[in-house]
C-alpha cells in the first residue's frame, strides 16, 4: 500500500500541483498518494495480537467478507449501468453487509435503504452527478 501511495504521488508530480485555490492536474493524485501512504503507516504503526485472532477466528472465516464485497461491487456495476444509482447502491450495501456474520438480512436490508437514501440525496441532489437514479428499459 505504501509503495502505490509512493508511486502515485511521485507519478502527480508530472502533471503540475498548483495551489489549493487553483488546482492542476496533479493536485488530487498527490494527496491520494499521500493519504495512502499515511494510512499505510497507521496500518504498520498498528499493534496486533496474531494469537488471540487466530485463536477467535474460525478456519475460512476471512473468505465470507471478500467473496461478498468483491459480489457486491460487481453487482454495483452491471446494475449501475443497467439499473440506476437505487439499484446499484442498495446491492452493494445489502450484499456487502451480508458479508458480515454478525448481521442479519433484516439489519442488513435497513442499512441498505438508509445507506441508499443517503447516497441519492448527496450525490443525485447535492453534487447533481450525471447518475439516473433509475435506467429500467
Amino acid at each position: 500500500m505504501m509503495l502505490i501511495g509512493i508511486g502515485t504521488a511521485i507519478g502527480s508530480l508530472d502533471y503540475g500541483l498548483g495551489t489549493l485555490a487553483r488546482m492542476q492536474p496533479g493536485y488530487f493524485p498527490f494527496l491520494l498518494g499521500l493519504l495512502l501512504i499515511g494510512i499505510a503507516a497507521l496500518i504498520i504503526a498498528t499493534p496486533t495480537d496474531e494469537e488471540k485472532t487466530q485463536s477467535e477466528a474460525p478456519a475460512g472465516s476471512h473468505y465470507r467478507p471478500w467473496c461478498f464485497v468483491t459480489i457486491g461491487v460487481i453487482a454495483f456495476m452491471l446494475l449501475g449501468k443497467w439499473g440506476g444509482l437505487v439499484p446499484a447502491t442498495f446491492s452493494l450495501i445489502l450484499i456487502s453487509a451480508l458479508g458480515d456474520r454478525t448481521n442479519s438480512f433484516k439489519a442488513s436490508l435497513a442499512l441498505a435503504a438508509g445507506m441508499t437514501a443517503m447516497a441519492v440525496v448527496v450525490f443525485h441532489y447535492g453534487m447533481q452527478m450525471q447518475f439516473p437514479l433509475f435506467t429500467w428499459g
